[in-house]
């Protein structure tokens, strides 16, 4: 198995299968609004949904993968012959960076700051869902960062599977409503301060499982 990273690669014939089966199944919660990495293998998991909902795709480079430096298009492999023990510490260590790369706190910065601008816009506020097509790592990092979760607990979510899905929900914070322990990725905006989030379900796939 290759690291990906950034690398732009297609969707193959079962990734486009699997893209049209997930679209069929979001439209039915009726989105109001659609974003998407512009890297091309999520960008074409996103037009599938666009197709179904009628909704444009807001393609935006902050929800790209990670950035993984000297890694991408190497197998795992490779990376621990060239650099034994450096995939453990990033796993284990969002502030740690692959060579080149990026760690996963930046890229939770870059992907919260998607949603915080949201909060806000004319798209915010709708009962409907927004929905983000993103990878399974920047998903992970995003999910923790607007979680709230602390530099040591960061780590506790790993990637989805293809075309599966997490979801999140905002609820207002509340006044004196304050965090346990630090964010390791605090709201970037004074109108994202206001919101809590709320993790509802994770690496959710029923367009696959019934098949």
């Amino acid at each position: 198995m290759r690291m990906q990273g950034q690398l732009d690669t297609t969707l193959s014939e079962q990734g486009h299968k699997q893209a049209r089966l997930a679209a069929e199944v979001i439209a039915h919660r009726h989105p109001c609004a659609l974003y998407s990495s512009d890297l091309q293998r999520a960008r074409r998991t996103a037009d599938a949904i666009g197709e179904v909902t009628g909704l444009a795709v807001h393609a935006d480079s902050r929800l790209r993968e990670t950035n993984l430096g000297q890694w991408q298009g190497m197998s795992h492999l490779e990376v621990d012959e060239q650099w034994p023990g450096a995939r453990a510490m990033w796993r284990s260590s969002p502030q740690w960076a692959p060579p080149g790369g990026e760690s996963r706190l930046e890229v939770a910065a870059r992907t919260r700051s998607v949603v915080d601008e949201l909060v806000g816009s004319e798209d915010w506020g709708d009962k409907h869902p927004v929905v983000m097509v993103a990878h399974g790592g920047a998903i992970a990092a995003l999910a923790a960062a607007l979680l709230e979760l602390s530099v040591e607990t960061f780590p506790l979510f790993n990637g989805l599977g293809n075309t599966a899905w997490a979801q999140l929900s905002a609820h207002d914070r509340g006044a004196g409503s304050v965090s346990e322990s630090p964010a390791a990725v605090p709201p970037s905006t004074e109108a994202a301060e206001s919101i809590r989030w709320r993790l509802d379900s994770w690496n959710v796939a029923p367009h696959l499982e019934a098949r």
